[in-house]
């Protein structure tokens, strides 16, 4: 049991790793409709996860508290949302959407770009840990293959998350070696988000709701206030449309049919 809970939480990493890795496939930066593609792609799988795998499964499980089942799945889901935006407020970094102006400025924006992405990981691996966390407290509305399959899907909108990072700062001149490394750093923040959300949802299981509504809240504010942007900006928005479409229901799919 124990290592099937270090799989699900080194699953989402891995996906990062496998993006960042393109640097050393790809030569260019990459293009605004492919970085329009990949951020609509995640925004979808992000929403689909956080409306299947977190709040239909919250509500379910204050389904005792009859017609005010929603009143912890509401009150997680907004501290979420305020709990990204106290990060985003506090910590300097810049935003995806700004990445190609401020990586013009010079290398130094390194670090901010890496705190953007970082911010994004933070509410993913607490996705998968309070996941994780339902299914070994035995709820019925949460199973194994569930908890792998959120994993899984988290890691397929990693996978270009980790590009967006490596890419650009491969063509402002950093070698590939470093460029992977970066890219890859980017993500180790989600399974210590995994295990730090598993062992607070482990201690008080009472809260279960309260942290899966909270882990859906920080997605959706990424979506929204990254993602969402990066997708519908400039020209040719309905490509980003088609792929937020595309990520939706892929992960739909695999939540319904294999959760």
């Amino acid at each position: 049991m124990n290592l099937y809970i270090f799989l699900c939480s080194c699953i989402p990493f891995l996906g990062t790793c496998l993006g960042a890795a393109m640097v050393f496939f790809l030569k260019d930066q990459l293009s605004e409709n492919v970085q329009k593609v990949l951020s609509g792609f995640a925004a979808g799988v992000m929403v689909a996860a956080s409306i299947w795998s977190l709040l239909i499964p919250a509500l379910s499980e204050s389904a005792d508290m009859g017609k005010f089942a929603f009143i912890p799945v509401a009150i997680g889901f907004l501290v979420g949302i305020g709990f990204l935006l106290l990060l985003d407020v506090i910590t300097p970094h810049m935003h995806v959407d700004s990445q190609k102006e401020g990586l013009s400025r010079g290398l130094k924006k390194t670090t901010e770009l890496l705190l953007a992405v970082t911010l994004h990981n933070i509410p993913e691996g607490m996705a998968v840990g309070v996941v994780c966390a339902s299914w070994l407290s035995g709820s019925g509305n949460i199973s194994a293959t569930g908890a792998l399959v959120l994993a899984i899907g988290i890691a397929i909108q990693n996978f270009p998350e980790g590009a967006i990072v490596s890419m650009p700062l491969r063509a402002e001149g950093m070698k590939k070696s470093r460029t992977f490394i970066y890219g890859s750093l980017s993500g180790i923040v989600e399974p210590i988000a995994t295990l730090l959300t598993l062992l607070a949802a482990q201690a008080v299981v009472t809260v279960l709701p309260f942290l899966q509504a909270f882990a859906a809240g920080a997605m959706i504010y990424v979506v929204v206030e990254e993602l969402v942007p990066e997708m519908s900006g400039g020209k040719h928005t309905n490509i980003g449309t088609i792929s937020f479409s595309l990520g939706f229901v892929l992960m739909m799919i695999l939540d319904v049919a294999l959760g």
